[in-house]
């Protein structure tokens, strides 16, 4: 457990990632039914954190999950030393993703993340559903290609996965490359008398899978059809579900042996995790409200393929809500990721998403991005702050050059951080922890005690290092400091609607009122810029100014119980 984090290369290279049997560049082999599977991944280096010495009672790095099946947290342990198989379920690309979708892929993102931290080789497997009723549906209303229209979509998600620094998984599978899986997996289905055909089309059947509603807790007695599940008479259970779908016209179709048609919704994700983690694999995750009918849907289908499938841990992050209803297109209570990031940074969007534990709901609102916001800006600010005075200095590596002090406040912050992301990435807790190294900093920075403490810069480097690398495992380190202090600026303005030679104008008119000491006049500046985010700052050389909370949400804040 020496170190926390430095730096990572670009995810992809140009080999083939080979698992098992099965190749990232031949989807096409048959899935086979193989109790486990070898995973591999990037061999970038993996972030650490460096402390500046051992603490006496180090914290464990052992890895604590909350898993729906059991209902509980347990030790995680993949099937195979060393390696990690995880699947997540994807968009089903037809429109913009909302920041319900960017809590999911945050989530998983940071447990990819601190696996890969924990020495884990990583294969993540997350898909694109391209073909669905709701894509078809928009395809026509636009008069576009499904697959077309699709392929767009997958394009603008990923852009959006990218403005929120979550790393690309190993492998994105999409549905309309996978027909022969899905067509193989099916069939394996119905010759192990799981399945039935009626009129091109094919149906699981839930009774003859009695584990069926295990991950949810539902009784089969009470399940009806599930969400995109068409109410049909020829089912013999009202809860059977589609695995494929006969053609209809206008709908894109592929050939199968019950006829011309397209997968269900829910077999798509069994066959590509198959493809390419095996039937038996260590995690796989998505929103709650996968969990029924989806991920239930998919253990039924998977297990009666292969009676080997196993998976060890469904995880499962909390929704998203607006006035605690969950944000979904469905009820139309849904802002973009696009919309959201238009007004406040990328980084404030994931840290307003890390800041509560991902199985619980989190309450979307302009008070909490603003929060947020303000909260990030401090964060690189004290460590832009840091760097640019630490830069003027060569700083000793000898560790017994830091006050042990500053040892003990960076080993708390360190214990803090493994302790709290390995009991299921407590990632709230260590934004909480955050404040104290944060604190220090700007001490040393900026109080006349803090100047004149011994080995002050050597100090700040190792804070600021152990701050980095805790910042770069959860994804929130930028390309620089001043870079975003500046991109956070302009989100600002752009939120007040003024540009910088505005605000700027309104500082020198402030400083003439004071000068004639029209005190009345500068204090009505300082408010109105206040009341709209902006927050003046006098110091010894002059004015400058800084995002905040505007004056309306801090007074809601205060008022709130």
């Amino acid at each position: 457990m020496g170190t926390l984090l430095k730096c990572y290369r670009p995810f992809f290279s140009t080999r083939t990632l080979q698992l098992g049997t099965h190749c990232f560049n031949n989807p096409k082999r048959r899935i086979r039914c193989l109790s486990t599977t070898t995973t591999t991944s990037s061999s970038h280096s993996q972030p650490s954190i460096d402390v500046a010495t051992k603490s006496e009672s180090p914290a464990s790095s052992e890895l604590w999950l909350h898993n729906t099946m059991s209902r509980k947290k347990e030790l995680f342990k993949p099937k195979i030393e060393g390696k990690v198989g995880m699947y997540v379920c994807g968009v089903t690309a037809y429109d913009l993703s909302h920041i319900g979708h960017a809590r999911v892929y945050v989530t998983f993102d940071v447990l990819y993340r601190y696996l890969r931290h924990l020495g884990y080789q990583v294969t993540y497997v997350r898909n694109f559903t391209d073909v669905d009723d709701k894509i078809i549906a928009r395809a026509n209303e636009l008069g576009e290609d499904p697959i077309s229209l699709s392929r767009r979509y997958c394009e603008e998600f990923n852009r959006d996965m990218e403005y929120l620094h979550c790393l690309p998984p190993s492998v994105e599978p999409r549905v309309s490359d996978h027909m022969p899986q899905i067509i193989d997996m099916i069939k394996q289905i119905i010759e192990n008398g799981h399945a039935y055909g009626v009129d091109g089309d094919v149906y699981f059947s839930v009774d003859k899978f009695p584990d069926y509603g295990r991950l949810s807790g539902r009784k089969l007695e009470d399940n009806r059809a599930g969400e995109r599940v068409t109410v049909d008479s020829r089912k013999k259970n009202p809860a059977d579900f589609a695995l494929w779908k006969s053609a209809k016209e206008g709908e894109p179709f592929w050939d199968s042996p019950w006829g011309p048609g397209r997968p269900g919704w829910h077999i798509e994700c069994s066959a590509m995790s198959a493809a390419y983690l095996g039937y038996s694999f260590d995690i796989h995750g998505g929103g709650m409200d996968l969990v029924f009918p989806h991920h239930e849907n998919e253990i039924a289908q998977s297990c009666a393929a292969c009676k080997q499938s196993d998976i060890s841990y469904w995880i499962h992050n909390g929704f998203v809500t607006i006035d605690s209803e969950k944000m979904s297109k469905s009820l139309g209570n849904f802002f973009t990721i696009r919309q959201v990031i238009d007004l406040y940074h990328p980084l404030a969007l994931r840290l307003f998403l890390l800041g509560t534990h991902y199985q619980s709901p989190i309450n979307y609102s302009d008070v909490q991005l603003e929060s947020t916001s303000e909260r990030i800006f401090y964060i690189f600010q004290t460590l832009y702050d840091c760097e640019s005075v630490v830069s003027q200095h060569v700083v000793p590596t000898l560790k017994d050059t830091i006050p042990p002090e500053i040892v003990e406040s960076i080993n708390k912050f360190y214990n803090v951080f493994v302790t709290s992301m390995s009991d299921d990435l407590h990632s709230s807790v260590v934004f909480g922890a955050l404040s104290d190294p944060l604190k220090t900093m700007n001490d040393l920075l900026h109080t006349r005690k803090g100047k004149k403490q011994a080995l002050r810069i050597e100090s700040l480097a190792a804070l600021e290092k152990i701050t980095r690398n805790a910042l770069s495992i959860l994804g929130l380190l930028p390309a620089s400091y001043s870079e975003i202090l500046q991109q956070l600026r302009e989100k600002a303005l752009k939120r007040a609607k003024l540009t910088e030679d505005q605000v700027l104008q309104k500082i020198e008119e402030r400083t003439a009122a004071r000068k004639n000491k029209e005190y009345e006049k500068s204090d009505t500046i300082r408010k109105n810029l206040a009341a709209v985010g902006i927050t003046l700052m006098d110091n010894p050389d002059g004015t400058t100014w800084r995002p905040a909370v505007p004056l309306a949400i801090q007074e809601q804040q205060v008022a709130s119980p």
